[in-house]
């Protein structure tokens, strides 16, 4: 099961305040193990420079970063595989904090083939192979 990871920004992280030097080292380190695991897919962290589209029908709002409300805003990601929700809960807790004070973290699972089975024919299920992308980017 793929998972991604969000680390939700703090009021610091939006005004461009990197980790520590410990933090870093720290979340370095456990990066590490989750590579070292075959846990790790991907991962990055997010400037808090940015634009937000608001969808409203036909039209498109645009607004530019960083943005007011710190507590949604995604501050870095990664993107894991795991055997369930549990495993990958398991790993968060092992995550050092990556900024003084408190920090929140996020796991969404992937839509993965199987789940959109309803929606796809047999050769779109059969298609991502490796290398390919399937139909909505599920491989």
């Amino acid at each position: 099961m793929r998972v991604m990871v969000f680390a939700m920004a703090t009021q610091d992280s939006q005004k461009g305040e990197p980790p520590t030097a410990e933090a870093f080292a720290a979340m370095d380190r456990f990066t590490d193990e989750l590579a070292d695991a075959g846990v790790l897919v991907a991962g990055a962290g997010l400037k808090p420079q940015g634009k937000s589209i608001l969808f409203e029908g036909a039209a498109r709002t645009v607004t530019d970063g960083p943005f007011a409300e710190s507590k949604e805003v995604v501050a870095g990601f990664s993107i894991w595989e795991v055997k369930d929700m549990e495993e990958a809960v398991a790993w968060a807790r092992r995550s050092p904090n990556p900024m003084p004070g408190p920090s929140r973290m996020e796991i969404r699972p992937f839509y993965e083939a199987d789940d959109l089975a309803a929606f796809l024919t047999p050769e779109e299920l059969a298609a991502p192979r490796e290398g390919e992308r399937g139909k909505l980017g599920v491989a």
